[in-house]
């Protein structure tokens, strides 16, 4: 009598633990797709955050060949005048 009074598992933390498992396994679709929208909502402010600097270092690139142009117009009108005077003393 004592050997299967040892051997039995009370009923209540059968259940306890049915219950348990039973919450695991129906938590564990809820949690992952908690951790996959956290995840896709990281992933698409990276995106905006690198179009933004794509688009920040773009602008500088044409700010920057806008003034080499501007610099490329002027020295074109020096060289010229330049010329114009150097021909000027030769002829002089």
């Amino acid at each position: 009598m004592a050997d299967k009074q040892l051997n039995k598992v009370n009923e209540q933390i059968t259940d306890s633990i049915t219950q348990v498992n039973t919450k695991v396994l129906a938590d564990t679709p809820a949690m992952a797709m908690g951790n996959f929208y956290t995840a896709l909502g990281l992933s698409l402010s990276n995106a905006g955050n690198n179009a933004t600097s794509a688009q920040q270092n773009a602008n500088i690139m044409a700010q920057a060949a806008t003034v080499q142009g501007v610099n490329a117009l002027g020295a074109i009108g020096s060289a010229v005048l330049g010329r114009t005077t150097e021909e000027l003393i030769e002829k002089g």
